[in-house]
């Protein structure tokens, strides 16, 4: 569910049984019980990127579409390995159907930006006088292009496609969807293995926080355990989302002061990169004795995860999950749809290089399961101003149907396992 950075604030910490200082960083914390593991994790090498580039180019070819226009973020580093950062200044990577990428930037980033650049490219540069779209449609003039099928990146901004076409008029803009979804909705195996590590750090980053959880402490002081945790463990790139009580019956939490109590619910919703790889998990549970109010909605949550693994089959649309989950928690007197009380969020949202990612497991979403997909699982249950329960564990397709990185709990009392 994570989908925002989540701060450390300030506040005392407990890590074991010592309090430590106000205004705690996460590194400060006492993690030394605890071993890195990420040391067998391999990052995508440039032979993988070669061929995403090769796979891209077959897809281009088989839709029609002559160069794809891709912005800084995940599609960037999936295909050719530079991590920058988007900003007024444009830097892009054009991917052609026939030869060699081009990379575009300004003249005083490009040693910045070759840096991280590991397949090769035609990199041009354009001074702070200049028109970078200019620059990339005199490029594609260069190739035959000037009246070609340009597909456009769905995360690139505005200013770059409509500067693009003021400088191709007679080009034809469309999405390149079927290109870059092509590719990265269908996990490899390194890539599955990057998200294997990436989910094992946030467990134990989590079920090591579970234990050190008391009664008092703020969400912020818990969050700043896990993301110690986290780090001592190997990831980075940490997000924590932690919901104490009432504020758990909004999926993405309350601004009003929260602290642990006991009797109470606690939602930790958790995640962190592994070269590059995006995990997410959450776990609900209750310091002290659970409530028989909470313990029968976890029961429930705890089917809805695996009500949506036995609909999940090859070739199905993946909108079928979140239609399985949604008749189950009917039939439970929920919702219906999604209303509350009940799951007010799709069942599952992809996942990979960015925690969410196409396609989502929603009501009317068409494109058929496969295997390599990589998919969250969490058919949460809300219940305004009392509390909300959500567990969430991620799973691939397989040809014989879901296989979890992550076991999902099935006792509020042991939400680890």
């Amino acid at each position: 569910m994570i989908n925002r950075r989540h701060l450390i604030a300030g506040g005392a910490v407990l890590a074991g049984t010592a309090m430590l200082p106000a205004r705690l960083l996460a590194a400060e914390i006492d993690t030394s019980d605890l071993v890195p593991m990420t040391g067998h994790a391999r990052p995508i090498d440039r032979a993988e990127r070669l061929a995403r580039i090769e796979r891209a180019q077959r897809l281009m070819h088989a839709n029609k579409i002559d160069a794809i226009l891709i912005e800084p973020g995940s599609s960037m580093v999936y295909f050719s390995g530079i991590e920058w950062w988007r900003s007024e200044r444009l830097t892009a990577f054009v991917l052609p159907a026939r030869g060699a990428p081009l990379v575009v930037t300004p003249f005083f980033e490009e040693p910045s930006v070759r840096e991280s650049l590991v397949v090769p490219a035609d990199v041009r540069v354009w001074q702070e006088d200049e028109s970078p779209t200019a620059l990339i449609a005199g490029a594609l003039r260069e190739r035959g292009l000037a009246s070609g099928t340009i597909g456009i990146e769905e995360t690139v901004r505005f200013f770059g496609s409509d500067g693009l076409a003021q400088h191709l008029p007679h080009a034809r803009l469309v999405s390149a969807n079927p290109v870059v979804r092509g590719c990265r909705l269908i996990k490899t195996p390194a890539e599955i293995a990057l998200l294997q590590i990436a989910n094992d750090v946030t467990l134990a980053a989590m079920k090591w926080t579970w234990g050190r959880v008391k009664e008092g402490m703020t969400r912020d002081q818990v969050a700043a355990l896990v993301t110690a945790a986290t780090g001592k463990l190997g990831g980075s790139d940490v997000d924590a989302l932690i919901l104490l009580g009432e504020a758990a019956a909004y999926p993405h939490g309350s601004h009003k002061p929260q602290t642990v109590r006991e009797g109470e619910v606690v939602l930790m919703d958790c995640g962190c990169k592994v070269h590059g790889y995006t995990s997410d998990i959450s776990r609900t549970f209750v310091p002290g004795r659970a409530p028989d109010d909470v313990r029968r909605v976890f029961d429930q949550v705890a089917e809805g995860q695996h009500v949506a693994v036995r609909s999940a089959k090859v070739g199905l649309p993946a909108g079928a999950v979140d239609d399985a989950v949604r008749a189950y928690y009917t039939r439970l007197g929920y919702g219906p749809g999604y209303r509350l009380p009940g799951l007010s969020h799709r069942t599952g949202h992809g996942i990979g290089m960015d925690g969410h990612e196409p396609v989502n497991l929603v009501h009317g979403e068409t494109t058929a399961l496969a295997p390599g997909m990589c998919f969250s699982d969490e058919p949460g249950l809300y219940l305004p101003e009392k509390f909300g329960v959500r567990l969430e564990d991620c799973w691939r397709m397989t040809e014989a149907g879901p296989k979890f990185f992550t076991a999902p709990p099935m006792a509020i009392d042991q939400p680890f396992g």
